[in-house]
């Protein structure tokens, strides 16, 4: 890693979809030394893959909040059996392993309240060991550079 592929990964998380040629000139190399850079950074894993960003409210899951969830065991059992369940949750858009006073912290997102109280319930309040659930509602989102 070198300041080039600084350059290269910068302009990538903002436009993925940048021609090759766009970026080699944005980057300042010639068309094939980027590639070369972008398919190094590829293949050694710095560059796991491209997404599309969409507008969640558009795709009827305008609702959006952090939760934090504790548990009552902190064996790897109950920690695997917790991430099985929230990988199966399809309004879990990201389950993080966290340090602090709490195990877990969830990005949710749902099509409202109603939706979201039914997730609450039905699903993270089914999931053995689980003790405590905060929920952080989002009400806007002034920087969001999520991929």
């Amino acid at each position: 890693m070198d300041a080039i592929d600084d350059k290269i990964l910068r302009v990538l998380q903002h436009e993925g979809r940048i021609s090759n040629l766009n970026l080699a000139e944005r980057v300042g190399l010639s068309p094939s030394a980027c590639l070369r850079r972008v398919q190094e950074l590829e293949r050694s894993g710095v560059i796991t893959g491209y997404r599309a960003v969409t507008d969640r409210a558009r795709l009827g899951a305008g609702f959006a909040a952090y939760v934090g969830v504790g548990l009552s065991d902190h064996s790897k059992h109950s920690q695997a059996v917790f991430e099985r369940a929230m990988a199966r949750a399809d309004e879990v858009r990201e389950c993080h392993n966290i340090t602090g006073t709490i195990e877990y912290l969830l990005r949710v997102e749902c099509a409202g309240l109603a939706a979201y109280k039914t997730f609450h319930t039905e699903v993270l309040g089914t999931v053995p060991g689980v003790t405590s659930i905060t929920s952080y509602v989002v009400m806007g989102s002034p920087k969001n550079e999520r991929g």
